[in-house]
C-alpha cells in the first residue's frame, strides 16, 4: 500500500573527505559509483559522487564536496521526493507558488525535471520526475514548467538529445544492473 503523489528516492550530503566516503559506501555498503563531475555551487566548486545500489535509480545518494568544518553546518544537501508524474510535479510548483514558499527553482537535469524549494525550517527538498531517458551526470539548467505536459516534455527531450550519453533509461538501467552484477540474476 502507498499513497499516490511522491514517494521517497534520495538524498545528498556534504562530505569532507569524498574519497573516504565514497570508499565506504562502495566497499562496505556495496554502492556503486553511477556518475561523478563537477558543478559550480554557491561557495564555489563542487565534486559530486552518485551511488546507487538499485538499477533502477540512477542515484539513492549523492556525495558533494565542501562541507565546512563548523560543526552548525548541516551537511545534509537535500531531501528528494519523486513524482509519479510530471503532471503532479507541475501542480505541486503551481501550489507552492501559490503559498508563497521560499527560493523555488525548477530545472532540468537532462533525466529528470525538479523543483528546489525549503521547507520551512529552511531543510533544501527536491521534487522531481524521472524522464525516459538518459545523460551523464551531473547537469543542472533552470526550466521553465509553463504549458502543457506535452510541449514541456518535447522541451525537455529535445535539450536532452544535445547532451552527452543520451540513451533510453531502459539502455542507461541495463548497463548498469550489468556494473552492479545484476544483470544475470532473476
Amino acid at each position: 500500500m502507498h499513497r499516490p503523489g511522491f514517494s521517497f528516492s534520495h538524498f545528498g550530503m556534504y562530505v569532507t573527505d569524498i574519497k573516504k566516503m565514497e570508499d565506504f559506501y562502495t566497499r562496505i555498503l556495496d554502492f556503486t559509483v553511477t556518475d561523478q563531475g563537477d558543478l559550480s555551487g554557491p561557495n564555489g566548486p563542487m565534486h559530486l559522487v552518485f551511488l546507487s545500489r538499485d538499477p533502477e535509480e540512477h542515484h539513492q545518494i549523492v556525495l558533494i564536496s565542501g562541507r565546512p568544518s563548523e560543526p552548525s553546518f548541516n551537511p545534509i544537501n537535500q531531501i528528494s521526493l519523486k513524482a509519479d508524474s510530471l503532471g503532479t510535479l507541475r501542480q505541486m510548483h503551481a501550489l507552492l507558488v501559490k503559498e508563497g514558499a521560499d527560493d523555488i527553482t525548477p530545472v532540468t537535469h537532462g533525466n529528470a525535471v525538479s523543483i528546489y524549494v525549503r521547507d520551512p525550517e529552511g531543510n533544501r527538498l527536491e521534487l522531481y520526475f524521472d524522464l525516459p531517458w538518459y545523460v551523464s551526470q551531473p547537469m543542472r539548467l533552470p526550466v521553465d514548467l509553463a504549458g502543457d505536459d506535452w510541449v514541456l516534455m518535447k522541451r525537455l527531450e529535445e535539450h536532452a538529445r544535445s547532451l552527452p550519453n543520451f540513451m533510453p533509461r531502459s539502455a542507461w538501467t541495463a548497463k548498469m544492473a550489468k556494473r552492479m552484477g545484476l544483470d544475470s540474476q532473476s
